[in-house]
């Protein structure tokens, strides 16, 4: 080894490990915090938008039921104004 190699490691005292491992671990946990956060957010935006979809359903077929009463309501009107 030369002597810079050797210096280097003389530099890396038990402190510096302790705080590499403690920075390192540190990390770890808040990037796996964020993590579940973003995943249990998007859950809820997925149940938010099923439930949307439902609703936007239901008031699709209500409104095309309305039409269709509509429309007949027309033809029958048609039929009386001809007759």
């Amino acid at each position: 080894m030369t002597t810079l190699e050797h210096r280097e490691i003389r530099g890396i005292t038990l402190k510096n490990i302790i705080v590499t491992i403690i920075s390192t671990g540190s990390i770890v946990v808040t990037v796996m915090a964020s993590y579940f956060q973003l995943k249990s957010n998007l859950q809820e935006v997925r149940v938010i938008q099923e439930t949307q979809n439902r609703v936007n359903e239901v008031r699709l077929k209500i409104l095309e039921n309305q039409v269709s009463i509509l429309q007949q309501q027309v033809s029958e009107l048609k039929n009386v104004k001809k007759s």
